[in-house]
């Protein structure tokens, strides 16, 4: 049940994102949201913890804002796999424009995941 929850949570979070933020485009339905937070829960759940662990001096020595840096690599991750699936969602222009953009846009689009995430935690108790 909690991994239902959690990946309704992640849909909101995404659909909202792409709603405020015009560099993040999400262009699909219900299903196609469902899929994308699938692949987000996976990526953060297999990927996610073996790059913090390897990343853990250098986060140690920014403070933690390399995190940041790690979040958006991984929602240009997703943008790639779900590109990969056949949904389509860009991060900046990403994919297959890969440039300054889309690295600045990924940025933006992970402190606003991140902040649209937990006021959509505080609402939604798994």
């Amino acid at each position: 049940m909690g991994f239902i929850i959690s990946t309704i949570a992640t849909a909101i979070t995404f659909a909202v994102v792409s709603y405020i933020l015009p560099a993040i485009d999400f262009g699909g339905d219900i299903v196609n949201l469902i899929v994308l937070s699938i692949i987000a829960g996976l990526v953060n759940g297999l990927i996610k913890p073996i790059i913090k662990l390897f990343s853990l001096p250098l986060t140690m020595m920014t403070l933690g804002l390399f995190g940041i840096v790690i979040n958006a690599a991984l929602l240009l991750l997703i943008a790639w796999l779900a590109d990969l699936v056949g949904i389509t969602f860009t991060v900046g222009g990403f994919p297959p424009d890969f440039g300054l953009a889309a690295i600045g846009a990924a940025i933006v689009g992970a402190i606003a995941m991140s902040i649209v995430g937990a006021i959509v935690g505080l609402v939604v108790h798994d």
